[in-house]
This record gives structure tokens, sequence and C-alpha cells, in this order.
């Protein structure tokens, strides 16, 4: 039986204040709907939450305004139709107006054996390693796709 593999995405922002700020109101607002988007969005597999229902208050790294958004799809197209299109296309055109610019990648694409999860251990070594080499079959970007590793016997 050949493995099947899923694509694992990780990106980060740092807000321009603390989620309940007025500058960030009205990113935290369409939260809930955004999330059930990616939720209903064909080729889902999983995203990273906590008992919110939503990642924000999970705290990854030393700059408690930076937030972390993982998630798992069956295939890079997929995740790419869920992206740039529809709902979520609106949130990412306006995230200038909630997050400041930040140095080095902001998002990693990587791919994993179906099934499995991925920790924000992971996610954080996948921006490193994007960083580090660039894109590569290992870790790439929207811009720098790498198709899914070749299937191998079980």
């Amino acid at each position: 039986m050949a493995k099947i593999f899923h694509l694992a995405q990780v990106n980060i922002a740092r807000a321009r204040g603390p989620m309940d700020s007025p500058v960030m109101k009205g990113f935290v607002d369409q939260l809930d709907r955004i999330n059930a988007l990616a939720e209903s969005s064909p080729g889902f597999v999983w995203r990273l939450q906590a008992e919110e229902g939503n990642a924000t208050a999970l705290q990854a790294f030393d700059d408690e305004r930076i937030i972390i958004n993982m998630s798992v799809w069956e295939s890079f197209q997929a995740l790419k139709d869920y992206v740039y299109a529809g709902g979520h296309l609106k949130v990412l055109k306006d995230k200038k107006n909630w997050f400041e610019k930040m140095p080095g990648p902001i998002l990693a694409l990587w791919w994993i054996p179906a099934g499995s999860t991925p920790t924000v251990d992971d996610g954080k070594r996948a921006l490193q390693v994007l960083e580090a080499k660039g894109p590569t079959p290992e870790v790439f970007s929207f811009a720098r796709p790498f198709a899914a590793p070749e299937t191998q016997p079980a």
C-alpha cells in the first residue's frame, strides 16, 4: 500500500496590539467565521486551536503579539483554493490593518504522512528551515511549491 501525504502549513503574524485591543477588533470579529470556512472547505483535515476555538491564545514565541496558525490539508490545491478565494481572500487583503510586517518567512508548507498532526515546534522549525535554505522539497512556499514525496510502499 502506498504512503499518502497531506500538506501542513504554518503562518505567523505580529499583531498591531493585544487581541482585545480596538485595533484588533476587526480581525478578532472574523475569526470564528473564517475558521468555520476553513473547516467546511474541500480538502481541510485539521487546524491548531486552543479551548477558545482558535489559536490566538497560544504563545509560541517570546513576543506575545506574534500569533501562530497551523492547519493540514489533503493537497496543495485545496489549501491554495481556500487561501486565495472566497471569504478568506478579503481577510488576507486586509491583513495590513491588523498585522505588522515581519522579517523572514511568515508562511511555510511541508508534506506530512496522512494521519499525523504537526506540532507548534514543527511549524517553528519549518519557518526556520525555509529562512535558512529557501524553498526545497522539505519546506516550501506558495510561490515555489513542491509535489508530495514519491509514494513508497508502507
